[in-house]
């Protein structure tokens, strides 16, 4: 039998979402880190992601005003860094010291690549926007990065990189391949 949701549970019939760590700056060039479960690849050609950001949210106005941001893929492995990064302001905190992720240079944008993550998308925002209470950010991708040790025959093995998804705040990774 089929539960009717109310509007406050309708999110409840969506699937798990993958997790990301954006990166962005502010005008003086001090990085910032927030998770996002509102990601998605949009376009091949031109090669195109989206994040949906709130405006309440510090990193909105940095990633507005640079124009500019990097997607970071998280293993399970930093897990309880992705949750402290979701759930306090950059306004008020410098996540990287605070957790101890390192940052690294980009190759294309000022925003730094977290090294801990196994793969990075460098983006330019090309497009913006309002969606609701969100502001969802479309980004070119200029330059991508990822650990050759999540590779198999030059492609992700999500079970190698265990990327995390989630529900409810509850994280989860892949353990398993229906073809094993």
């Amino acid at each position: 039998m089929k539960k009717v949701l109310e509007r406050d549970g309708f999110y409840q019939a969506t699937p798990v979402v993958s997790v990301v760590l954006a990166t962005c700056v502010d005008q003086r060039g001090r990085p910032n880190i927030i998770t996002l479960g509102m990601y998605m690849p949009i376009s091949f050609d031109p090669p195109l992601v989206c994040i949906g950001v709130s405006p309440k949210r510090y990193s909105h106005d940095l990633i507005a005003e640079s124009g500019e941001f990097v997607v970071n893929v998280p293993s399970i492995d930093l897990v309880e860094a992705v949750h402290f990064c979701g759930t306090r302001s950059g306004r008020e905190v410098d996540k990287f010291a605070e957790i101890g992720l390192t940052p690294i240079p980009a190759r294309a944008v000022r925003p730094p690549l977290i090294k801990e993550c196994f793969a990075h998308l460098e983006c330019r925002v090309v497009d913006q926007h309002v969606c609701g209470d969100h502001t969802l950010f479309v980004g070119e991708i200029v330059a991508a990065s990822i650990e050759e040790e999540v590779l198999t025959d030059g492609r992700l093995d999500p079970l190698k990189a265990k990327p995390i998804v989630q529900k409810n705040m509850i994280y989860y990774t892949l353990t398993k391949s229906p073809h094993d």
